[in-house]
């Protein structure tokens, strides 16, 4: 936390950091008599008749639920739902700071099962019991493997987009930065290498996305090595990304990889490995707070070799972070009603990302918030949280392509 003290954390924190703005003034009788009675009962009566008009009458709109159980939080692990809020608050900030999106912690006490683990079941009925208000549902740290099954399951049930940022936002970030990387190296996706640790929600999914976006060699491994079909401890989420072999460990597939994508532990990942990769990688090093391998290592190591790094962490360049991504998807999937976010919804805001990198003409705002100037390239290869016009390219994107695919209610693209 650098020089932040648990005393300024603590302060900043007391009252909560989200509240509610009223949209409509409240100043006399007439207000009141239209605001609530005899009045909203004429409301009530025009949604009665046609339910679609819930979208323009009442908040749902524009609002997300941020669900948690509170099973797998940050690096803090199962630290149940009440204790969850901060962070999910934390989440409604970034949704309204950024894309202008209102959402609200929705967490859920007392969903385990008798061995203590997430009841899929009780959780989904919860959500779709009080879906009604939303417009859009953001799952959020909920252990694996029951995030996969809940958000399938929700997925399926409801008419408004689900959407577990654990799962899909880190991975679309990070497909960003590996077409950038593809770009600056000359390497074509079905030629390249690429080696994920972590075999939770955020790897599963990133192996997702990238061989969507046409990488064939991909190798996953977990703390017990890779992940192969000679294994007999993986589940049914692991099996589908299993490779043949005998296996083996972290430090064997980094031999002569391309791409290193760390989604796992700190300090997982030496020199060594570095070194004995394919010329000019990437090392994707994003476990927080602290790094597979550090930057610093890696620049110690490769001397004046060719490389690429990114990191989860703001201070350095390439911060891989899904603030990058949910708020506007979530602003493209409202604004034209989408019922689903699609594969081709989050490759579309990907490709949104690696393309304002490459636009360049970084406004004056975002070089002083960060002290330096952007030009594309190694040191910047995706765009910074506070880039302004994230919201016009990605959520636009993401809009066009709902609209495409067939799940948004309004055929009209946004004009931001």
């Amino acid at each position: 936390m650098g020089s932040l003290s648990k005393g300024e954390i603590l302060e900043y924190h007391l009252g909560g950091k989200i509240g509610l703005d009223l949209t409509k003034k409240l100043e006399d009788q007439h207000d009141l008599s239209i605001a609530y009675t005899p009045g909203v009962s004429k409301v009530c009566e025009e949604i009665q008749e046609d339910i679609e008009k819930a979208y323009s009458l009442t908040a749902k709109g524009n609002l997300v639920a941020v669900v948690t159980d509170g099973t797998a939080v940050l690096g803090l692990g199962d630290i149940g739902a009440r204790a969850s809020i901060p962070v999910m608050e934390g989440k409604a900030v970034l949704f309204r700071s950024f894309a202008g999106v209102n959402a609200w912690p929705f967490p859920i006490d007392n969903v385990a099962d008798e061995n203590g683990k997430t009841d899929i079941n009780k959780f989904i009925d919860i959500v779709a019991s009080c879906a009604g208000m939303y417009g859009g549902i953001n799952l959020e740290d909920i252990a694996a493997p029951a995030c996969f099954e809940i958000e399938d399951i929700l997925d399926d049930m409801l008419d408004i987009p689900v959407f577990h940022d654990d799962q899909w936002g880190t991975a679309i970030i990070t497909l960003a930065a590996l077409k950038n990387y593809c770009f600056l190296s000359k390497k074509e996706p079905g030629n390249i290498s690429v080696v994920i640790n972590g075999a939770g929600a955020a790897g599963l999914r990133i192996a997702d996305m990238i061989k969507a976006f046409g990488v064939t060699k991909c190798v996953i491994c977990d703390s017990k090595g890779v992940v192969s079909e000679s294994r007999d401890d993986i589940n049914k989420y692991k099996k589908r990304h299993a490779v043949s072999g005998s296996g083996g460990d972290l430090s064997d597939v980094m031999k002569g990889a391309d791409v290193f994508i760390g989604v796992s532990v700190a300090d997982c990942v030496s020199q060594e490995m570095i070194l004995s990769m394919a010329e000019y990688p990437a090392i994707f090093a994003m476990a927080n707070p602290d790094p597979e391998i550090s930057p610093e290592k890696v620049k110690s190591a490769m001397k004046d070799r060719k490389y690429i790094m990114a990191t989860g962490r703001s201070d350095y360049p390439n911060q891989v972070n899904n603030v990058l991504g949910f708020p506007f998807i979530f602003r493209g999937a409202l604004d034209v009603r989408a019922s689903k976010i699609t594969m081709g919804m989050k490759i579309a805001a990907a490709e949104a990302l690696a393309q304002l990198a490459r636009e360049g003409n970084v406004p004056d705002s975002v070089k002083k918030a960060y002290g330096r100037d952007f030009e594309f390239g190694p040191d910047y290869l995706i765009p910074t949280p506070f880039d302004p016009r994230i919201k016009k390219w990605e959520s636009l994107a993401v809009a066009k392509a709902a609209i495409e695919d067939g799940v948004a209610a309004i055929k009209e693209l946004p004009v931001y």
